[in-house]
């Protein structure tokens, strides 16, 4: 059985975080709302309570019953989750004279395992509106900081599960030995083995899978992203060729796009059909400007290619999708106990059409562990490292109406980019980028004549998840490189700019 820590979210905006860390510490994790009920199974080696907006002396601040969490598994609290601690063992927990937040050094006042290896005023991450100014009886100090006088904490005595409580955040960037201190309570203190790899998760995940399908057949809708192909792959390991994967081109993929992926496909044994359906997109495009209309025809459309495709497929019982851990994290709220899956998925509206049971191998990992287990399986790097692509493709990136001339003009324009920041080797240095064909003419020259042509923008980010991302500051000379080629080899094309806003305010794309 693989051991698990349980992460209950009070809803903090760094939950996720702490479940990055305990995950890079090479133990499974998952993350619940708080008023979840769970029951505590053999596997389940630790609990940690996040932080949370809320304040533990509000009238109807969440809560849960640590006291019987402690009788089973070891128990950490982070900021909320410290501070209530502390309340429901008697302790006192008052507003702070000011709100704290930044960096902190950590006294550390007694030696504990919690704390093995973390130096002497080691910075930390406050933020945080209350403080702890007097903890329970049986309850000890093990650090403090200038401005608080309880900065860690654990309860004494042998009568139960390890007790701890943090008052700032381990799992930021400026806690510098946060990762430190969350692998010492899931070690020293719960004990995990810390054998939770991507080789241990394709093992697993197969034998599941097995077990899930029986001799039943998957469909499954494949874009040529990380996501889609790495849980294709699982899935095909588990059935082989009882999984049909299909794969659409609507018009507005990549140059060349549509049969590089096929290709890969086949390389890596995965049993997929491509359909050519562009014309059908392009005709459906006409005369709609609308980014919200160019996204209803792309989605509605490949809705019905896609049953009527997977209609030709004898005995399918289930719908393949590449659903990750983000994407069910922020479907379930804190604030109720309902949690539904986003239905904008690879394949958004189809489970209700088809009546099918879903098959979603990577929901739990988030999106670096995915490339980790695609590389495991041998997936070529060249497709586990493409950036992200936007599911409306090329059709949010034309800003205006969609037409055979312009795509065609903008996968020529994306192309001599994209294939620039390879042969450069800048391409692995940015998280996503993209050329954008605007709805602008500007006057040019060229040669002895006039031109009067379309501008394109490039747009290039850094970024680490993609909920915030800056521009990336890309050398002048490869730039000015990129714009001759573009001007002098993609007909129609005259002028070439490049976007350097982040975001926010702006966004990604465009559109």
């Amino acid at each position: 059985m693989t051991e698990k820590i349980l992460i209950l979210d009070f809803g903090s905006q760094f939950t996720q975080l702490i479940a990055r860390a305990v995950r890079e510490a090479n133990v499974f994790c998952e993350i619940i709302p708080f008023q979840k009920s769970f029951t505590i199974e053999p596997g389940l080696k630790g609990i940690i309570l996040s932080g949370s907006p809320f304040s533990v002396n509000e009238e109807n601040a969440p809560g849960v019953d640590i006291a019987a969490f402690i009788k089973k598994v070891p128990v950490l609290g982070i900021c909320y989750g410290a501070q209530l601690t502390a309340k429901v063992f008697g302790g006192r927990i008052d507003k702070s004279n000011k709100r704290e937040y930044g960096r902190a050094k950590l006294h550390i006042q007694k030696a504990d395992i919690l704390l093995k290896d973390v130096a002497e005023q080691s910075q930390v991450w406050m933020s945080h509106s209350d403080s702890i100014t007097a903890l329970p009886g049986g309850f000890e100090v093990l650090a403090t900081t200038e401005s608080i006088p309880v900065a860690g904490f654990k309860k004494s005595g042998t009568d139960s599960q390890a007790l701890y409580g943090i008052q700032f955040h381990p799992e930021v960037y400026h806690s510098v030995e946060g990762k430190k201190i969350i692998k010492n309570f899931l070690v020293e203190i719960c004990g995990c083995q810390q054998d939770w790899t991507p080789a241990s998760f394709v093992t697993e995940t197969v034998a599941r899978l097995k077990e899930q399908i029986g001799d039943s057949h998957v469909i499954m809708a494949l874009s040529g992203g990380v996501d889609s192909t790495v849980a294709a792959t699982l899935i095909s390991k588990a059935i082989g060729e009882r999984l049909h994967g299909i794969f659409v081109d609507n018009g507005v993929l990549r140059k060349n796009e549509f049969e590089q992926v096929l290709e890969t496909y086949r390389a890596i044994g995965l049993n997929v059909k491509g359909i050519d359906a562009r014309q059908l997109f392009y005709d459906a495009f006409k005369g709609k400007s609308d980014p919200e209309q160019k996204r209803k025809v792309i989605g509605g459309l490949f809705i019905d290619v896609f049953h009527e495709e997977s209609m030709k497929v004898a005995g399918v019982k289930f719908l393949g999708q590449g659903t990750i851990y983000p994407d069910v994290i922020e479907s379930v709220s804190v604030h109720g106990p309902s949690q539904t899956i986003k239905s904008h998925h690879n394949v958004g509206g189809l489970p209700d059409i088809m009546h099918l049971d879903l098959v979603e191998p990577l929901r739990f990992l988030f999106k670096d562990e995915v490339r980790k287990v695609g590389l495991e399986m041998g997936i070529p790097a060249a497709m586990i490292n493409r950036h992200p692509f936007p599911g409306p493709g090329l059709a949010i990136r034309i800003l205006g109406e969609v037409t055979e001339e312009k795509v065609k003009m903008l996968q020529a324009a994306d192309d001599i980019y994209i294939r620039g920041l390879k042969s450069n080797n800048l391409y692995n240095e940015v998280w996503q980028a993209g050329a954008i064909l605007l709805p602008v003419k500007s006057v040019g020259v060229m040669g002895d004549e006039r031109t009067y042509e379309f501008t394109v923008a490039l747009r290039a980010v850094t970024s680490v998840d993609g909920m915030t991302a800056d521009w990336a500051h890309l050398p002048y000379s490869f730039l000015a490189d990129i714009s001759n080629e573009i001007i002098n080899n993609v007909r129609g094309i005259n002028r070439v700019v490049y976007d350097i806003s982040s975001k926010p305010p702006a966004t990604i794309e465009w559109e």
